[in-house]
């Protein structure tokens, strides 16, 4: 790792920060701690990813195979493992989560419905190229409402981010 992690509770003044990480996620995790070297982008950055995570519109099974999708397209490994629980427990079966794991075309997969295949297509889209073709966001657009959208494409890149984070500190590699 980069950077020297902040252990939890060893700076009073992260004590609030804490407490709101914990409520959201149950504990200050390795990427957390990292964060707290800045306390603002730290309590902005839990702010962001609780909305994209728990306030989201998108069905649960969806939002865990784009953050799964985008570890392994960003190769951050400890991102993509720290979701596979999410992953299950939203009902996504231990066949999907493995050929998420695949680099290639994910588009003749049949493990996936035609919905997913498109979120997957932006997913790689968005990931790869940065710039998403008309048809691509019509594809996915023709199965979610305006703000579903918004959380899929504000879902794809913030784990883009945070995939990019835990990488450029070498977080759990």
């Amino acid at each position: 790792m980069r950077i020297s992690p902040i252990t939890p509770g060893s700076r009073p003044e992260l004590a609030a920060i804490e407490a709101g990480i914990t409520a959201e996620r149950g504990r200050v995790s390795l990427l957390y701690q990292v964060l707290l070297n800045s306390p603002p982008l730290a309590q902005g950055w839990e702010q962001l990813l609780t909305a994209v995570r728990n306030r989201s519109s998108l069905p649960a099974d969806l939002r865990e195979m784009v953050i799964l999708r985008v570890a392994v397209l960003n190769r951050a490994p400890y991102e993509f493992e720290a979701h596979v629980p999410h992953a299950l427990k939203a009902g996504m079966s231990q066949d999907k989560i493995e050929a998420l794991r695949d680099n290639g075309d994910m588009q003749l997969n049949t493990a996936f419905s035609a919905q997913e295949r498109h979120v997957i297509r932006l997913t790689d889209t968005m990931t790869r190229d940065i710039d998403v073709p008309d048809d691509v966001f019509a594809e996915a657009k023709s199965h979610f409402s305006d703000q579903q959208m918004v959380d899929l494409v504000a879902t794809i890149a913030s784990y883009n981010m945070v995939s990019r984070f835990l990488s450029a500190f070498r977080i759990g590699h």
